[in-house]
């Protein structure tokens, strides 16, 4: 029953994104899928181009993000701008930033993500319409749908017991960049079962069972093969556990391994 339900959601997301596309090509605007998560985003991504009237281009406010919209862009616009140069910042995407504060510092409880996703989804809002939340020592910063961001500023004035403020932040003044712990290390290979062991503490034959299990995802798309070859550049999220980027492959060592870095979320 699980397994039907979930083949009729992704079938219904597929036509959602075929009819996006459509509605693109023939009126030759931008549409806008909800936030996307990862299993949404290869939904997406496997889709067979053929199906699709027009490109898309990612985007959930700041690089790197994980939960990310989808614009699907008319083809006089692709033309516009070349098609291999069109970037997310010339394209208007209908969310924007607001980040939430406490009133008085001194009075503030340590707040958490879900602290700051419950007190917003308590409102009704769906989670669909909000992307990443960014929580900072003393802030969070929140990716909403525009035509939500009132219910933020204005109604949502607690987050648990702490009083808080809401201010919008545009865009383009995003300057958000992640804690990374650096993690060298040597491989056999650069399979993906090689290298999640480096980034998390445990066994290559558990995380091999996650692959397996459909929860790990390269650049937003599920790969469920041990042996896939991850390249340079790669951002690797695994459900439940974090994300990293592979930087580097360097030299073979005397024991014929890879020299390897990688940049792990923290």
């Amino acid at each position: 029953m699980i397994k039907e339900n979930q083949k009729k959601e992704t079938k219904l997301l597929e036509h959602r994104f075929i009819e996006l596309s459509r509605i693109a090509f023939e009126r030759e605007i931008v549409t806008y899928s909800d936030f996307l998560n990862l299993n949404d985003q290869n939904i997406l991504h496997t889709l067979p181009k053929n199906k699709l009237y027009s490109r898309y281009v990612l985007f959930g406010g700041y690089d790197m993000a994980e939960r990310q919209m989808a614009a699907f862009i008319p083809e006089a616009l692709s033309l516009r701008y070349g098609v291999s140069d069109i970037t997310p910042k010339e394209i208007d995407y209908p969310f924007c930033a607001v980040k939430i504060e406490p009133k008085n510092k001194r009075f503030s409880e340590d707040l958490t993500h879900r602290d700051f996703l419950g007190s917003i989804l308590n409102f009704g809002i769906d989670r669909s319409k909000t992307g990443d939340i960014l929580v900072t020592e003393d802030s969070a910063l929140l990716f909403i749908n525009k035509d939500l961001v009132s219910v933020v500023t204005e109604d949502l004035t607690r987050v648990r017991q702490t009083v808080i403020d809401s201010s919008v932040i545009n865009l383009d003044m995003i300057n958000y960049t992640p804690d990374f712990q650096q993690i060298k290390g040597t491989v056999s290979s650069v399979r993906l079962d090689s290298l999640l062991p480096l980034a998390f503490s445990s066994s290559r034959s558990k995380l091999s069972e996650l692959i397996e299990g459909a929860k790990v995802f390269v650049n937003g798309k599920l790969i469920t093969s041990n042996g896939y070859q991850v390249k340079e550049g790669d951002l690797i999220s695994v459900r439940g556990l974090g994300k990293f980027r592979f930087e580097e492959a360097g030299k073979i060592t005397k024991k014929n391994r890879i020299s390897v870095t990688i940049q792990k979320y923290v």
